[in-house]
């Protein structure tokens, strides 16, 4: 059984930095895309940020503040999140693709966690 477990969300000021965690069980992390989406109250899911065996892609909503990455070894991903902003606040959702390429498509990923509040204020 395939579980993803978030972890790292909370309370910050504008201005600060949170890490998120994503610890993958279950099945083989290392070559499979993940990726982290979020949903603010009264809005859709919305893509975030997604990595494979290269790099990270980022919306443009975070790109320059967000760093996606993942320890194979340790089958878990992160999100650092610098530079928060009060629109930033959301539930955080990080999710476990079947294919190698990632996208930012939320329906091309099988497996979800749970989720993570991230609240900043103002």
């Amino acid at each position: 059984q395939v579980q993803l477990v978030e972890s790292g969300g909370g309370l910050v000021q504008a201005g600060g930095s949170l890490r998120l965690s994503c610890a993958v069980s279950g099945r083989t992390f290392s070559t499979y895309a993940t990726a982290w989406f979020r949903q603010a109250p009264g809005k859709e899911r919305e893509f975030v940020a997604t990595i494979s065996g290269g790099g990270g892609w980022y919306a443009d909503s975070v790109k320059g503040r967000f760093a996606i990455s993942r320890d194979n070894a340790k089958n878990t991903v992160y999100l650092l999140m610098n530079s928060l902003k009060p629109e930033d606040t959301a539930i955080y959702y990080c999710a476990l693709s079947v294919r190698r390429t990632p996208v930012a498509d939320q329906f091309d990923y099988t497996y979800w966690g749970q989720g993570t509040q991230v609240t900043v204020s103002s």
